[in-house]
């Protein structure tokens, strides 16, 4: 049987080589992000749904996962981060930008997949929400971030125990300095707790999609409810 995944924020990053590891193990693969140009560009060489949308909009959002005719797999991957600065200097747009995407974003999207997954027949799935090293230990000025990603651990606890009476599994994967161009000042210098500014080690974002792709072919009856990934080097433990 064909297996079934949509990845969101599929345009680049994270999700870019996700969904080409995907492709290239023989899913049917959805891409979804805002800009069309950049998903073609990550299916290329491939077939592969694409949908535009912006996961913050609950229209737009519901009308993407109307287009599935079923679903095994959510990688619930999309978000954004922002400059860092001490919370009395980060605009309030800045905060509600970054709350829109990651957290509004990923509850309408999880939201959908759950109704589907409920839903279909045979029914189950499995959700997978991309956390963060912030959802354990925050970044020097970072709160906004830092707060989105603790309510994805939030949404990740309550999916994976309302999910148990319909077979939807719920997982999360934690990263640390994977390689991708939101991640690039890692290898310049970045603010660290005592002040300093340190260049820190990063990994291949190709271990990123390697992992996701192991929890997304698990049976239903296994979860990894939690998965950190990481450079090995960088200031997680012991951060802060």
């Amino acid at each position: 049987m064909t297996r079934r995944v949509l990845i969101t924020g599929a345009g680049a990053g994270i999700g870019r080589a996700t969904a080409r590891l995907f492709l290239a193990e023989g899913w049917e693969v959805t891409l979804l992000g805002r800009r069309r140009a950049a998903l073609e560009e990550t299916a290329e060489g491939y077939t592969a749904r694409i949908l535009t949308a912006d996961v913050g909009d609950p229209a737009q959002v519901d009308a993407a996962f109307a287009e599935l005719p079923r679903l095994d797999v959510l990688f619930n991957n999309a978000g954004i981060a922002a400059p860092a600065a001490p919370i009395d200097e980060i605009p309030v747009e800045t905060w509600l930008e970054v709350s829109r995407t990651n957290i509004t974003g990923m509850f309408l999207c999880a939201r959908a997949a759950f109704g589907l997954m409920r839903r279909q027949s045979p029914r189950g799935g499995r959700i997978i929400n991309n956390g963060s090293i912030s959802a354990h230990v925050p970044r020097p000025g970072s709160t906004p971030y830092t707060m989105s990603k603790h309510a994805v651990t939030g949404l990740t606890r309550t999916l994976g125990l309302d999910g148990r009476a319909f077979d939807i599994a719920c997982a999360q994967i934690d990263i640390g300095n994977a390689l991708t161009d939101m991640a690039s000042a890692f290898t310049t210098g970045v603010p660290q707790a005592n002040g300093e500014t340190r260049v820190e080690p990063v990994m291949d974002v190709g271990h990123v999609a390697a992992m996701v792709l192991h929890m997304a072919s698990l049976p239903l009856d296994v979860n990894t409810p939690f998965v950190t990934i990481m450079a090995r080097d960088m200031p997680y433990i012991g951060r802060g």
